[in-house]
């Protein structure tokens, strides 16, 4: 049976499912129902900016036709205001800040395990499920997070906030599967979004320039693009919109016809700069510490300090060997290897394994 171990035959308990429209919700929650599980699918209404064109009202009919086909209830769930408030709110603030955001894990924070999972459980829901690939294991007693069977769509990096009250309450049930045959799944049961593209970009939004979406709320504001040697060669509208490791964003003035791209390596947001590398050079800094603010261990205690682990600190990136030192409130993950464009804002993420134990901001 292609569901998780802990989704045996069971009777009449209540699941709602996040639906969006995909093909890894709609599944899910095929697989849900065949596997005897009371099943409603819930479509989360989000806030929405006036100013793009946003794919919602097709992304709810293609739910609702989903649930339809699967003849199990449907039901809109509005939640715009936790949406506006933690994850489009806290993203602006951040950019303002001169860091780097990451609005997908929280919007599965405060959104979809947030929000939506606590109105489930006051609606009396046994479980939630998401289309999310990564898995839970219940290991004596405790919940195991783990990443996705399929390592190409593995999505636990994004998960890292959830903790054990959570992960009793939790199902994925495409995390056992390769994505291909989820889609064969949709196919063979007639699922509309069978062929439906995966969603890309911001998370329930959809793909949208992150500058011209900024620019509606920081105003642009002329800067200096500098070489590694401080000298002018560009300009750009605001450092705050752009991040380390970015190659497109600027305009470099000073160029030669034999020139390699440029890539941000540094920004200095008080003095509205940023420093670019050419890709020949490789003067990117680095370093093989990176300190961790607002972490959160999956199992609730703290990992064994004494014991190597891995760590990724950019969605999909190969994860690499660390150690994790205590810093006060803080942690520092000590990298056996060098890392490169680390980015304040974005997440770090440590693994036992394929167990995800959790994760931090990069401070």
């Amino acid at each position: 049976m292609l569901i998780s171990k802990i989704m045996n035959k069971v009777s009449a308990k209540k699941v709602y499912v996040g639906m969006s429209g995909g093909v890894d919700s709609s599944v899910s929650a095929l697989l849900l129902k065949n596997a005897g599980y009371d099943v409603t699918g819930v479509f989360i209404k989000v806030w929405q900016p006036e100013f793009f064109e946003c794919t919602w009202r097709q992304d709810r009919l293609d739910a609702m036709r989903v649930c339809a086909k699967l003849d199990i209830p449907f039901i809109t769930l509005n939640l715009e205001d936790e949406y506006k408030n933690e994850v489009v709110d806290y993203m602006i603030k951040e950019y303002k800040l001169g860091r780097t955001p990451n609005p997908d894990v929280m919007c599965n924070k405060y959104v979809k395990f947030g929000g939506f999972f606590d109105w489930a459980m006051k609606q009396g829901a046994d479980y939630v499920a998401t289309g999310h690939y990564a898995r839970v294991e219940k290991v004596e007693d405790k919940y195991q997070l783990i990443a996705g069977e399929d390592k190409n769509k593995d999505q636990s990096y994004f998960l890292w906030t959830l903790a054990q009250n959570q992960l009793g309450k939790i199902l994925f049930p495409v995390g056992d599967i390769e994505k291909s045959r989820v889609r064969k799944f949709a196919d063979k049961y007639g699922l509309s979004t069978a062929i439906k593209k995966d969603s890309q970009g911001l998370c329930f939004i959809g793909k949208i320039d992150i500058k011209d979406f900024l620019k509606n709320y920081i105003k642009e504001k002329k800067g200096n693009v500098l070489n590694e040697k401080g000298k002018v060669i560009g300009k750009h509208d605001g450092a705050f919109y752009l991040t380390i490791g970015q190659r497109h964003g600027f305009t470099i003035v000073e160029k030669t016809p034999n020139d390699s791209p440029y890539y941000i390596v540094s920004k200095d947001i008080k003095k509205n700069t940023i420093t670019v590398s050419q890709e020949s050079s490789q003067k990117e800094d680095s370093s093989k510490i990176v300190r961790l603010e607002k972490v959160n261990w999956t199992l609730n205690i703290e990992p064994d300090l004494s014991k190597n682990y891995s760590a990724r600190i950019r969605y999909r990136q190969p994860v690499e060997k660390c150690m994790i030192k205590k810093s006060g409130k803080n942690f520092d993950l000590i990298f056996t290897n060098s890392q490169k464009s680390i980015t304040p804002g974005q997440s770090a993420v440590i693994y036992d394994g394929e167990v995800c134990l959790g994760g931090g901001i990069i401070s």
